[in-house]
């Protein structure tokens, strides 16, 4: 599917961060991020932005040179993430819930020259650090509880010391300190690592423009945010999604949002939605979504403001979105995006919900849905899913293997499988195309049977697998946790499925489990699963 946008595109030189603050410089007592602990301003934003900026450069760290940014979500890491790309410096956002030896990859991976990182998050870092291959020579550290030992330097110290007016020894003449850097449009931005369900993470490379086209095409063509809206994301900052959600797409429209940075379980979810400030706009996963509405203390429909709630990370089962929109009035929106692709390219629209499906290609955007031989497939059979489009990374950093197998010319390999339904023009997810089982010589998509899994008034939620059974032939295991103080057996929901699917599709195996491997995002981690059966099929 081709499609085509108005959407002008951004100038040749350009730097994103300077661009939002040029978006915003009206609204300057205007709230442009709530954290945990206080208020910040568009104009305070700016302010400490070109703060960051000014430090950056006056601690040596040059053009495209790399710092890594491990914080939770707080008012300190959209100010920290837009001072680097102010200042021409390359941030590389990493997951906060990874080990010392994940940190030690990537700090050698990106060469970085400095840390920005939550103060809960300095023992790990410290144990990273510990590691040889690293080039950092400088770490600051954000809402420290107790003084550092050096050589640490506490973040709003940093700053204080370092005013936008401060004229770095190395900075050119001509370029004062506190005006950006003048990056082009496909400049070197910012690094995200994919999170990979196997191997070492790759580092997707992205542009200042990518950030520009994702909130262009998506955060105001899709979604229509406005400055009149109050975002909150359950993913976090560090995440392709979670950035669109609470940094570029609030941004770039003048809206506020909202950050925690705790885990956003459906108690701390419900407290935002119903509490002084409640957003109109809220981002979500399915995962979280099942939570949510299979816990007692679900709010109330008038007691939330939300207007608008979208969905990614995983494709939404239908019943989730139809028994959401009954209790709130509201639809969920489910799209699919990549750390690849920035955000979301295939989605449903506001005014336009087919649940069930992704929805349509984000225009702009363009969807193919080709064979295992590379040509297109018919509608209504299984394709894997090639995306073209303006926000597509890149490379992955020193991965030229990886780069050539997903950024094929303009197309980039997705890794999912999808169907289009001939009715409509709208995409049916079928999983991801090494989780596809064949059953009796015919594709079965374990997403549609966990999806009708979840249909069952006990199951909270369930993944599926193949299993090979006695005479070696792959049938399809499920793995299901049951909603608390609910109660179904095997029998039971294998006559569900058959009821309702193919019979050849139903699980043939059902494990009951109180709760499913999944990564930091809430994505259903099959491949520990299948390992685990693997684990058991082995001789002793």
């Amino acid at each position: 599917m081709n499609a085509t946008t108005a959407v002008p595109p951004p100038p040749e030189r350009f730097n994103f961060a300077q661009h939002l603050l040029a978006l915003n410089a009206d609204r300057a007592a205007k709230p442009a991020f709530i954290d945990d602990a206080g208020t910040l301003s568009h104009g305070e934003l700016a302010r400490r932005v070109r703060q960051v900026a000014a430090a950056l450069r006056a601690a040596g760290i040059r053009r495209e040179e790399r710092v890594l940014l491990l914080m939770h979500d707080c008012n300190d890491w959209p100010v920290c993430f837009l001072g680097a790309l102010y200042a021409g410096v390359v941030p590389v956002a990493v997951n906060t819930m990874l080990t010392a030896d994940d940190y030690a990859f990537m700090l050698a991976n990106s060469r970085a020259q400095a840390v920005l990182v939550s103060a809960a998050l300095l023992p790990v870092l410290e144990a990273a650090l510990a590691q040889p291959g690293h080039e950092v020579h400088s770490v600051i550290v954000s809402r420290p509880t107790a003084p550092l030992a050096s050589p640490h330097t506490e973040l709003e110290a940093w700053l204080q010391a370092h005013q936008p007016t401060n004229q770095a020894a190395h900075q050119p003449a001509d370029q004062p300190a506190d005006q950006p850097a003048t990056t082009r449009a496909d400049d070197i931005g910012f690094w995200l690592f994919s999170s990979g369900s196997t191997g070492r993470p790759k580092g997707a490379v992205h542009s200042h423009a990518n950030l520009y086209w994702t909130a262009e095409l998506y955060g105001k063509g899709v979604l229509g945010l406005s400055e009149h809206d109050v975002c909150f994301s359950a993913a976090k900052l560090y995440f392709a999604y979670g950035l669109g959600n609470a940094l570029s797409f609030a941004q770039s429209a003048g809206a506020t949002t909202l950050l925690m940075a705790g885990r956003p379980t459906p108690e701390a979810v419900f407290q935002r939605w119903t509490g002084p400030i409640r957003p109109t706009v809220f981002f979500g996963a399915p995962t979280g979504f099942a939570g949510m509405l299979a816990n007692p203390g679900l709010p109330a429909r008038d007691a939330v403001a939300l207007r608008l709630v979208s969905s990614a990370g995983e494709a939404l089962p239908a019943e989730l979105g139809l028994r959401f929109k009954a209790h709130f009035g509201v639809d969920i929106v489910d799209g699919i995006g990549s750390t690849e692709m920035l955000h979301i390219f295939l989605s449903n629209h506001p005014a336009k919900v087919r649940y069930g499906s992704t929805g349509w290609a984000v225009p702009g955007y363009s969807v193919e849905l080709r064979g295992e031989a590379g040509a297109a497939v018919p509608d209504g059979e299984p394709g894997d899913l090639y995306i073209r489009g303006p926000s597509a990374a890149l490379m992955y950093w020193g991965n030229r293997a990886k780069s050539c197998e997903t950024f094929q010319g303009d197309w980039t390999k997705s890794g999912d499988k999808y169907v289009r339904n001939a009715d409509d023009g709208s995409y049916t997810y079928s999983g991801r195309s090494d989780d596809m089982l064949k059953v009796s010589g015919i594709y079965v998509s374990p997403f549609e049977v966990e999806a009708t899994l979840a249909q069952h008034p006990a199951v909270l939620e369930a993944a599926v697998i193949g299993k090979e059974d006695a005479e070696g032939l792959t049938k399809t295991k499920a793995f299901v946790v049951l909603k608390p103080g609910a109660a179904a057996d095997e029998a039971e929901l294998k006559a569900f499925v058959k009821e309702r699917l193919a019979p050849y599709k139903y699980p043939r195996f059902i494990e009951f489990m109180a709760e499913l491997p999944k990564t930091a995002t809430g994505k259903i981690q099959r491949f520990k699963l299948r390992e685990l059966e693997a684990s058991r099929a082995a001789p002793a």
